[in-house]
């Protein structure tokens, strides 16, 4: 039996929140303060540095910039993606 785990600490999630932040003409500010977080922590978010996000927080985010997660959140294929043995 496998387990999942990220030992490494890398991971291929990526956050579109500059992107979805352009659309709103809203600030990373705004957003932190309008969600009830510290932009330090937005921004942690922002740059692909977190390593986790709360669901409560996750969904207040998204209820501000009315989108869904998976707007905010994709996953890149994995970097062997394309390679066969």
């Amino acid at each position: 039996m496998s387990e999942i785990s990220d030992e490494s600490g890398d991971h291929r999630v990526r956050v579109h929140l500059d992107e979805l932040l352009a659309e709103r003409g809203m600030t990373l500010s705004d957003l932190a303060h309008r969600v009830g977080i510290t932009p330090v922590n937005l921004s942690i978010l922002k740059n692909d540095r977190a390593r986790a996000i709360r669901f409560s927080t996750l969904t207040r985010i998204c209820q501000v910039l009315g989108c869904r997660p998976g707007d905010l959140l994709t996953v890149d294929p994995p970097a062997d993606a394309g390679v066969r043995g």
